[in-house]
């Protein structure tokens, strides 16, 4: 580990990210963030910050991170539904063998509606998928 710090930064946001250039090299010696562009995934662009022009350096930065990014989010929607399964997995245990009748009473109607509803859309979805295969 070098301990040095990147060139770039980019600070997360719902949709994206505001991204810095990272500059050490100055006389106070100081870490300095300059903001130089604003990212939005879902839209693919990438704004530069007020009258700052991007580098093809830059640009290539920022899109490597956007694709970096993308595919981490996939990552973690898929993840987040296998954990959904554990939890369903879990929340059948519980209520087996250790739910009380108050527990019960408290969760039941949420979860036979969120179930009902998850299973329609997906029998819905795999249906479409087979008849899409014919």
């Amino acid at each position: 580990m070098t301990g040095e710090l990147p060139d770039y930064y980019f600070r997360v946001r719902e949709n994206g990210a505001f991204v810095f250039r990272v500059d050490t090299e100055n006389r106070q010696r100081r870490i300095d963030l300059d903001q130089i562009a604003v990212v939005n995934i879902r839209k693919g662009e990438i704004k530069p910050h007020g009258e700052r022009e991007l580098t093809d350096e830059d640009n290539t930065v920022i899109r490597e991170w956007m694709a970096e990014r993308l595919e981490l989010l996939e990552y973690r929607d898929i993840d987040d539904i296998h954990r959904a399964v554990d939890y369903l997995n879990t929340t059948s245990h519980w209520v087996q063998s250790k739910a009380t009748d108050e527990q019960l009473e408290a969760v039941t109607d949420a979860l036979l509606l969120a179930m009902h509803d998850l299973r329609t859309v997906l029998v819905r979805k795999k249906a479409d998928r087979l008849l899409g295969e014919e």
